[in-house]
């Protein structure tokens, strides 16, 4: 027991070094610390003042704020803007179809207007012709009546010369004629009348009679 004594009084005392090693190393770290954290302070004095000089006044923050507020605003303008546009051009794009469908239904009009103006003219020309061929047919009848009638007038000359011995000189008159036309529509008294209104000159027994409309005449002989 007295020989180990020493043993643990050394063990003992070299622990105590130890310790106190240990703890002066860490004093000095905490003073080596505190040192630079002395010397830090005035940069964080300098620091804090530059902060405060660089500070916004309370009136600028709430002209930001405003301002932000109208930027805001204004974004939502443009929004609805951009939607009312966006809107205007579905419509124009609309109206220029519809625009479109009318100019060809339009066209599609003027064709069928055109075509029909076409026809109507045709058929103008068709009822025109149709018109003059029916004047020209009605011409011709009354001519070929007219010249039936001279034909008749004629005939009724030479038989009357042959009855009453006349010579190719004498001239009749439409009372000696009378009695050689048969009576009919053509007057009381049978005497052929031009369906024209032409008026008749018997002439002399050795010259065809005549009609007062040109084109009504007996072929000469």
């Amino acid at each position: 027991m007295k020989t180990a004594l020493p043993w643990i009084l050394a063990v003992a005392l070299l622990a105590g070094l130890v310790f106190l090693y240990s703890t002066t190393r860490q004093k000095d770290a905490d003073l080596a610390q505190l040192r630079q954290d002395n010397e830090e302070i005035p940069k964080l004095h300098a620091e804090i003042d530059e902060l405060k000089k660089a500070a916004v006044p309370a009136d600028e923050v709430t002209r930001l704020r405003k301002d932000n507020e109208d930027l805001l605003r204004l974004r939502n303008e443009v929004r609805k803007l951009r939607d009312q546009s966006s809107q205007f051009s579905n419509q124009l794009v609309t109206a220029q179809a519809r625009q479109s469908q009318v100019q060809q239904q339009a066209q599609q009009q003027q064709q069928q207007a055109a075509q029909l103006a076409a026809e109507n003219q045709s058929l103008r020309q068709t009822q025109q012709s149709q018109a003059a061929i029916q004047v020209q047919a009605a011409a011709k009848a009354q001519t070929d009546a007219c010249i039936n009638n001279l034909r008749q007038i004629d005939g009724a000359k030479q038989q009357w010369a042959l009855e009453n011995k006349k010579t190719a000189n004498a001239v009749p008159t439409f009372d000696d004629l009378t009695p050689y036309f048969r009576p009919g529509p053509q007057g009381a008294s049978g005497v052929p009348v031009c369906p024209s209104g032409g008026v008749y000159t018997l002439n002399a027994l050795n010259a065809l009679p005549t009609c007062s409309i040109p084109g009504h005449a007996l072929p000469k002989q």
